[in-house]
């Protein structure tokens, strides 16, 4: 519309200057020209809005507009242009008052300007191109809000797809955290509080014993400070993190806790994160083992075949009816819902197999990367 505008302008003032010698006129017309063009470069910078600058000037441009046709008539196809300003800025009656004086004014010059007489066509097309001008920008300020409606459902989904994805991000960590804290901190704890109860009741009578007990709940608060530190920056277990792997971190758990440990097959490089699933399984299981089995004995088995690894945590303990215990059951904390967690999160699965005074195997089953 801004080209279209100024070749208009520049069109009508050659055809005016072709067509007419220079009279008293033409410097007005000159000037007039001049000026309607620089108060028309003015309007990008006031905006699109309805502010008085903008209706201010949008009035001086249509006067000179004006004054322009009244003095020559050749001047008046310039108001095309202007139908889309005054549309674009002025409420929609106020807007289609504008274009039909507009056109008036368009109608009157083209009648001034024929020389054969009255013709019908001059006084139809004025009105035609107008409704024309006005119909195509209601249908593209139509479309303009339909697009904005559009892209504003768009961010409002956005915004709320971010929140939504921040609240499971949310939950995801208070659940990361639970299971850290009952596989370590919950686990340290209630091992310290066993042995501090047994150097409390042995303090009198075996005082060496009663202090290799509260040594052995130092050393396992010492573990569980390292634990707590790591997991917080979600680093890897401490034992993982002593650099011997998967098989050194599960013999000292099976060493610490009086257990069994065995490997089979050919050991596999294991991603970080299948270390740190199967050391925390092996820890929430013989914690359980611990807490809840009342077991002579326990074994840790981990065994690597063609297309996944396998450990298994066995004890003879009292055992208990698995179909009882629902993977939202409070009763045993954590526990075993966080161990399927860990492996369904691996791609894996968790079985257990146990029967009340038969003990228990808990089999955690992790898959191996595809390689070449």
């Amino acid at each position: 519309m801004h080209v279209a505008f100024f070749l208009l302008l520049g069109a009508s003032l050659a055809r005016f200057l072709l067509r007419h010698p220079w009279e008293d006129r033409s410097p007005w017309i000159v000037a007039l020209s001049g000026a309607l063009a620089s108060l028309y470069l003015l309007g990008p910078v006031l905006g699109t809005r309805a502010t008085p600058r903008r209706i201010a000037w949008l009035g001086t441009v249509v006067a000179v507009w004006t004054v322009l046709v009244v003095l020559a008539p050749s001047f008046a196809w310039c108001a095309v242009p202007l139908f889309y300003t005054g549309l674009r800025t002025l409420p929609p009656r106020a807007a289609l008052g504008l274009v039909a004086l507009l056109t008036v004014f368009v109608v009157a010059a083209q009648v001034q300007l024929s020389e054969g007489g009255f013709d019908p066509n001059l006084v139809i097309a004025p009105p035609a191109v107008a409704a024309i001008a006005t119909a195509v920008f209601v249908h593209a300020d139509r479309q303009a809000e339909r697009q904005r409606a559009l892209i504003e459902d768009l961010i409002r989904t956005r915004r709320e797809l971010a929140a939504i994805e921040r609240r499971e991000g949310t939950l995801a960590e208070r659940q990361r955290l639970s299971m850290e804290i009952h596989d370590t901190l919950a686990q340290g704890l209630s091992s310290q509080q066993m042995l501090l109860q047994a150097a409390d009741r042995t303090w009198d009578a075996d005082p060496s014993t009663a202090r290799r007990h509260v040594r052995t709940a130092e050393s396992i608060a010492e573990r569980n400070l390292a634990e707590a530190r790591r997991f917080v920056h979600d680093l890897a277990p401490a034992d993982l993190a002593e650099g011997g792997g998967l098989e050194e971190a599960l013999r000292g758990l099976a060493a610490r806790e009086s257990a069994v440990f065995r490997v089979d097959g050919t050991a596999v490089p294991l991603p970080d994160r299948v270390q740190s699933a199967l050391l925390r399984i092996a820890q929430g299981a013989l914690a359980n083992i611990r807490e809840h089995a009342e077991a002579a004995s326990a074994a840790l088995t981990l065994t690597y075949l063609d297309d996944q690894v396998v450990l298994d945590v066995a004890d003879d303990g009292r055992g208990f009816d698995p179909a009882a215990v629902r993977e939202d059951d409070g009763v045993r904390g954590h526990g075993l819902p966080a161990m399927r967690v860990r492996a369904r999160q691996l791609g894996g699965t968790l079985t257990i197999e146990s029967a009340p005074g038969e003990g228990t195997v808990l089999s955690a089953a992790i898959p191996l990367e595809v390689r070449p």
